[in-house]
């Protein structure tokens, strides 16, 4: 896969340099290239941004530059190719872990929905209060693309304009992580960047480490727990030391359901469920 990030702060995206991202960069699973908008400027201010049109607070990133920021990293070209892409910050260690061990197969998740006409296009991702929410459906799907695109916004936003035109070039998504306003879409990249890289075939270790991750089954996932058994008067709950995979297993989807029953019921209206699902949430 390869990511480009547009910004007008190249230094924010440096923790993707770092942790799972970077060791993605280090195995070649992964290209990151963070390119700094203002190279796109045509004046000696290199200014992206002008007053909003109708008046009002604030400045709004101007289409002009974004255009033509946009246009070559699409196709690689102008200033986009001269972009070095990132390193990883340290060499990983080679040791494998005990979970990258078990002989597991690594396996992606689906397609997106799109056409097979529209597929070869990059995918645009605008991160902004207004857009749809991001979710791990997204984050699934999106790892199985070739080249992901990040907008980084900032002020009032990027000119609506830019978004349109760029349904010529990329597939857009407008997303949002939150129903809060950040400073810009830095922040917004590297979340959406890390649940959709540690997803791709080869970065995690074992597929079963996000396949039993929380909203991957449409709960959340219940506590987890390792050595010592016992600390500071607290035990390891004792199925989990048994060695019966059927009885852990089931301890382990009862935790989920009654933490999602705690903290997002709502997510349990989706949520396909057995009769002894329902009597752990004491529906039966």
């Amino acid at each position: 896969m390869r990511i480009d990030v547009v910004t007008i702060f190249p230094g924010y995206l440096e923790p993707l340099r770092h942790a799972l991202v970077g060791k993605a960069i280090e195995q070649n699973i992964l290209t990151v290239g963070v390119h700094n908008l203002r190279n796109w400027a045509d004046d000696v201010h290199q200014s992206v941004d002008d007053t909003p049109y109708g008046g009002g607070p604030g400045m709004v990133m101007k289409p002009t530059v974004w255009g033509a920021a946009l246009d070559d990293v699409a196709t690689g070209t102008g200033y986009a190719a001269e972009t070095a892409p990132l390193t990883s910050a340290t060499q990983h260690r080679s040791q494998p872990r005990h979970d990258e061990r078990t002989g597991v197969i690594a396996s992606g998740y689906a397609a997106t929905e799109d056409s097979d006409e529209n597929q070869h296009l990059p995918l645009l991702i605008v991160p902004t209060p207004a857009g749809k929410p991001f979710t791990q459906e997204d984050a699934q799907a999106w790892s199985n693309e070739q080249h992901l695109v990040f907008a980084c916004g900032r002020y009032e936003g990027i000119d609506q304009r830019v978004i349109d035109d760029a349904a010529h070039r990329y597939r857009v998504r407008e997303v949002s992580i939150g129903d809060y306003v950040l400073i810009g879409g830095e922040v917004a990249v590297l979340v959406i960047a890390e649940a959709v890289v540690r997803l791709i075939p080869g970065v995690l270790g074992n597929t079963l480490s996000h396949e039993q991750d929380s909203f991957s089954d449409g709960l959340l996932e219940g506590p987890s727990y390792t050595k010592p058994r016992s600390w500071r008067g607290l035990e390891v709950p004792e199925v989990l030391c048994s060695g019966n995979h059927a009885k852990i297993a089931r301890y382990r989807r009862d935790q989920a359901l009654l933490r999602t029953q705690k903290v997002r019921p709502d997510l349990l209206a989706s949520v396909e469920l057995d009769r002894t699902d329902r009597k752990v949430l004491g529906w039966e």
